[in-house]
């Protein structure tokens, strides 16, 4: 029997060409199919023994439901959840992929740093078939935590890790954040705004970093460039707004990371009497469309499929490789579109 380094470990794949068969052949000799012929069941038998080829468990039980439960893990307090529309469109579409295959959701929150304790403990005692993990912070342990217990996992966004270290080889379904960002800041230009501003969400989230580098993409220049921090709240959003009047007092538009934001923005500048868009033209993200239709004027705001995502997260995860190889081949990133209402 080979011996390999644990990051070396043989994969599906390698068993696949040492017995000269399909991977998905591998898979089903392994997990007991009668639909393999006994010779071909031999030979694969056989690669596995030579190889030391040692399949992973957590990725089994998922393929067989064995549970039929999955973790959806959310790195934010419970009454942001369950205030913003975000969340309550991306948990819906989680649901509706999870019901097709026969699986329930255990929602788990990580509002505090001993919940992390809790949370892996949880996900370590074979209570889930697999996790989907989304709002993580740069640096966050949960995906390394889950990574070494071997259990399917998807992460909701890109991971966002120091420079030059790549997404870790996570799979992943995330929206083109920079280029929807970009494609508003075009638009912006090509009104002729000149003194375009930006809010950006919490800097410790890829999808508020991605968009602040679609804003710089299209202003690059520093000296064009005014930036105020929020966190993806309507309050947030507000307080940045007045943040970039004081720093910014001739600013003519502005382009919000989220749209919840962008209605605390709007906000403000009624209240210091900046008429939208005569004034300030505003662009914001989501297309949260119940929310940005209502808003006065109603919202011009980036597109992104927000249930969609959550479905692919959940078919994602049933369709991860029995032995967790070629993660970062699963990743999908989807297009965003620009949709155009009488905020800008």
């Amino acid at each position: 029997m080979t011996h390999r380094p644990e990051d070396q470990r043989p994969t599906l794949e390698d068993v696949a060409r040492r017995s000269g068969v399909s991977r998905s052949t591998v898979s089903r000799v392994i997990n007991g199919s009668p639909r393999v012929s006994p010779a071909v069941s031999r030979r694969v038998r056989q690669a596995v023994a030579e190889l030391g080829y040692v399949p992973n468990q957590a990725a089994r039980k998922l393929v067989t439901r064995r549970n039929d439960a999955v973790a959806v893990v959310v790195t934010e307090p419970q009454n942001r959840l369950f205030i913003d529309p975000f969340f309550d469109l991306h948990l819906r579409g989680i649901r509706q992929e999870l019901a097709r295959h026969g699986a329930q959701s255990v929602l788990l929150l990580i509002e505090e740093p001993d919940d992390y304790a809790r949370v892996g403990n949880f996900l370590g005692g074979s209570h889930v078939d697999g996790a989907l993990l989304f709002s993580l912070r740069a640096d966050d342990p949960l995906p390394q935590t889950v990574a070494r217990m071997g259990l399917p996992t998807v992460l909701g966004g890109r991971p966002l890790h120091r420079a030059g270290e790549g997404d870790g080889g996570y799979a992943y379904v995330d929206a083109d954040n920079r280029g929807g960002a970009a494609e508003a800041v075009r638009h912006l230009v090509s009104l002729g705004r000149t003194r375009i501003a930006t809010i950006t969400g919490p800097l410790d989230q890829a999808a508020a970093v991605d968009r602040l580098d679609g804003y710089r993409d299209v202003l690059p220049g520093r000296a064009r460039q005014v930036v105020a921090e929020g966190d993806f709240t309507l309050r947030g959003g507000a307080a940045a707004m007045a943040v970039l009047l004081e720093r910014s007092p001739d600013l003519d538009a502005v382009f919000v990371a989220s749209d919840l934001m962008a209605q605390g923005a709007l906000r403000v500048l009624r209240e210091r009497g900046r008429k939208v868009p005569d004034d300030v033209a505003l662009v914001g993200f989501d297309d949260l469309r119940p929310l940005a239709e209502a808003m006065d004027p109603p919202l011009s705001t980036v597109h992104q499929d927000i249930e969609g995502m959550g479905r692919l997260m959940a078919r994602l995860l049933f369709e991860r490789p029995a032995d967790g190889a070629d993660r970062s081949r699963s990743s999908l990133v989807i297009p965003t579109r620009l949709v155009l209402r009488q905020s800008a």
